[in-house]
């Protein structure tokens, strides 16, 4: 069993092919997704995607902080609607993102922090998007830092240093195909990290790995990121499998 843990399988890129996507997914033995969110215009198509798929889709709820914007209150108000009529299984993806936009850090940091002591009040983990924002993303984690805090660094690029930070604050590291690129970086000391921290994960549509980089990502290309982390961390592929899946369910509860 194989679970991609971050995967916008609603994304219409997928519109043209979704079944033939999802079922060379399954063929691969990929059995798990975990469906994070972006705004309120996406939630019509997330809940179709569970009511296509409830075997194996999990939703997430929360406000991508590049859909922080003059509407901020009126798309948190959002958020916690959907929280507080059904179950979630984590609050993401959340964080801050300062490559596009810097004029909106301000609320940026409010919406994070509004977003991760909600998922403390529902004992959640809460999935991190952090994009030329590591140091904001450390000094608002380090106010909120106590035993309810956990959940998964999303689409971890950072260096040895973050990589041990962000896991001191109870979290794991998402690892997609950012790992399989010559420039990726990360291959040089993911080694250092005990792989009971590693989550496996492919931000499709996004970030397809190598050698399908630059094309449309999807959740079967999650065994080429495994069969990078076999030469990590000298372990078969079936062992970075079920390891890696029950890092998940230690962090979903599922």
């Amino acid at each position: 069993m194989i679970t991609d843990t971050h995967t916008h399988l609603y994304s219409s890129q997928f519109d043209e092919d979704r079944v033939e996507m999802m079922q060379r997914a399954f063929d691969a033995g990929i059995s798990r997704f975990f469906i994070p969110a972006i705004d309120s215009s996406y939630t019509d198509a997330m809940l179709d995607l569970e009511k296509n798929y409830p075997e194996n889709v999990f939703l997430m709820m929360g406000l991508h902080p590049t859909s922080v914007k003059e509407n901020v209150e009126e798309e948190l108000a959002h958020v916690k609607e959907m929280l507080d009529k059904r179950d979630f299984y984590a609050i993401g993806e959340i964080g801050i993102d300062l490559y596009w936009d810097k004029s909106f850090l301000k609320q940026q940091q409010d919406a994070f922090r509004t977003q991760i002591r909600w998922a403390k009040e529902k004992n959640l983990p809460i999935i991190i998007h952090c994009r030329d924002a590591f140091d904001e993303i450390f000094e608002v984690l380090e106010t909120e830092k106590d035993d309810k805090l956990f959940g998964i660094f999303h689409c971890f690029t950072g260096t040895i240093e973050q990589a041990k930070r962000a896991i001191s604050f109870n979290m794991k590291l998402g690892i997609g195909g950012v790992m399989t690129f010559k420039n990726g970086k990360i291959d040089k000391f993911l080694n250092e990290i005990p792989i009971e921290n590693i989550v496996l994960e492919t931000d499709s549509p996004y970030l397809a790995p190598t050698p399908f980089r630059g094309k449309r990502n999807e959740s079967s290309y999650i065994t080429n990121v495994i069969d990078k982390l076999v030469d990590v961390y000298d372990l078969s592929f079936e062992e970075i499998a079920e390891i890696t899946t029950q890092n998940s369910k230690d962090i979903f509860g599922i």
